[in-house]
């Protein structure tokens, strides 16, 4: 579909949908009362050595055909430059607990083969290592954030492996970074001990785990060069280790981790295909979406408890959808398509960090490339941006922006059979540009709905930005036709002072509003 007939698309979608939005919502923004900033890094990403999600999918070595830059591959270093991504989780995962640091480094041909035992047991050549990585967020334009091995490795290992990363003078260490290729230390922002410790890092309970951690973290540089470090903790809607952690914590710690994946139907084998899907999953993969906000309160509740003080805040390095693969695709590759479905949870999910920004410091998307809710999908030379990466793009004036109260009057609900959601989820900010920034997201499939937006503090007298929806649920973006689902330009003018926006049905909307 060419430009123009795509403008012709969205507009009379657009209007259909603006006959029917017979739903009234109230919507204020309290631009005097300005909140908690939004970390950037609730915009971050994850990478991990898993399935076709670093080899192949990004990483391609400098003498592959397709175009790189040192061995990444440019077409997605370029969209990811576009997304202004502010932090990579590197290697993993539960990867990184069964990861040795050293094999990664030196000549790539000469490094050693281990196979992946948590990801379909495929062998790993480590071309990609620390060397590689940090080129990678250096290309980006992003901080690194390195999981360290607690699983299987020892404290000495992580010693030394931060001290290749980020020791200055003269040791072995810092010679043999030298010989490698990098004198300087390596830019590390964030090092994490510890991941999903309570399952494949190690079947720990949080006391073992927490003493583990202080023995680990004891030994951790400390200097201008040395990074925050993030302890693993907890999964879903156990607080235990939160719990636990923020009571015996006695070495450093910057943050404390809680993992949580929206899975419809919440079920082991019933998660459902990524497209295909009836409104039955649909329903239940917003509503489950939304259970993060719960899981966010429980865990902040009891930060607040044990920590008054703020020492520590939260740090949600995986989250996204997680559904059947992709027919055909090995069932450990965790490969799968990524639809409109895909871009309302992230909207719902960003809504939720945004609400909790005064502890809620990091997020990190599972993950990057071919490997769940993906930003980007590769197939030899081709690639394509999902609904997802266009979900982050509009968002993007949310990071380091200034959180704004938002309260909705005439709330309507979006139910089918027994289940109910609130149909319209709101986030306002404050942005570095000064502007005032407007989220929201149409969880109805069918009902577009008239929002009514008044702004104290300012008039808003119109809003311009865009808009992501489509007429099926399940629209994607596929590599017969890599641009199904774009997002389209989205205006509305204040008429007689009232500013009224039509928010299409299965939609999300990112707007400036005007003052």
């Amino acid at each position: 579909m060419n430009s123009f007939k795509r403008a012709l698309f969205c507009i009379g979608l657009l209007a259909a949908q603006a006959a029917n939005a017979v739903t009234a919502v109230a919507l204020t923004v309290d631009a005097t009362r300005p909140g908690a900033l939004i970390n950037k890094n609730v915009y971050g990403q994850f990478a991990e050595h898993l399935g076709t999600g670093i080899y192949g999918g990004m990483w391609v070595g400098p003498e592959s055909a397709i175009p790189s830059v040192k061995g990444w591959r440019k077409d997605v270093v370029d969209a990811l430059k576009e997304l202004h991504v502010p932090v990579v989780r590197w290697p993993g995962g539960c990867f990184a607990e069964e990861y040795n640091w050293r094999d990664g480094i030196g000549p790539r041909d000469k490094r050693p083969v281990m196979v992946n035992t948590n990801w379909g047991g495929v062998p790993d050549n480590n071309a990609v290592g620390t060397h590689e990585f940090f080129d990678l967020v250096e290309l980006i334009g992003a901080d690194a954030y390195v999981n360290g091995n607690i699983g299987t490795g020892s404290p000495r290992e992580t010693a030394q492996w931060l001290e290749y990363m980020t020791a200055d003078g003269d040791s072995p260490l810092v010679r043999l970074r030298a010989q490698n290729g990098h004198a300087k230390p390596f830019k590390l922002t964030y090092f994490g001990i510890g991941n999903e410790n309570w399952g494949c890092g190690g079947n720990m309970t949080p006391a073992y785990f927490t003493n583990l951690y202080n023995h680990h973290a004891s030994f951790v540089p400390t200097g201008k060069l040395a990074p925050q470090i993030i302890a693993g903790g907890g999964l879903d809607g156990d607080t235990v280790w939160t719990d636990y952690l923020s009571r015996n914590i006695r070495a450093p710690a910057s943050a404390i981790s809680v993992h949580y994946y929206t899975v419809p139907g919440r079920g082991g084998k019933d998660k459902g295909p990524a497209t295909g899907f009836a409104e039955d999953q649909w329903m239940s993969g917003l509503k489950d979406a939304l259970h993060m906000r719960e899981l966010l309160d429980k865990n902040v509740a009891v930060l607040d408890r044990n920590d008054p003080s703020k020492r520590y805040t939260l740090a949600v390095d995986e989250w996204g959808t997680w559904y059947e693969p992709t027919p055909g695709s090995p069932a450990r590759f965790l490969q799968q398509q990524n639809s409109l479905r895909d871009a309302l949870v992230a909207a719902l999910h960003f809504h939720t960090f945004h609400d909790h920004a005064e502890r809620v410091s990091m997020a990190n998307i599972a993950q990057m490339v071919n490997v769940l809710q993906a930003m980007i999908l590769t197939d030899g030379k081709a690639m394509l941006l999902t609904p997802t990466y266009h979900a982050f793009r509009m968002h993007v004036p949310f990071q380091d922006a200034t959180s704004l109260p938002v309260t909705l009057d005439r709330q309507p609900q979006y139910t089918l059979g027994g289940a109910a959601i609130p149909a319209l989820s709101a986030s306002a900010a404050r942005g570095k540009d000064g502007k005032l920034y407007l989220s929201l997201v149409n969880t109805d499939p069918k009902e577009a709905l008239a929002v009514s937006v008044l702004v104290n503090g300012a008039a808003a007298t119109g809003a311009t930005g865009s808009v992501l929806t489509a007429l099926a649920m399940d629209a994607h973006n596929s590599f017969a036709s890599p641009k199904a689902v774009m997002p389209a330009l989205f205006a509305a003018r204040a008429e007689h002072g009232k500013l009224s926006i039509s928010v299409p049905a299965k939609s999300v909307v990112v707007v400036a509003l005007g003052e």
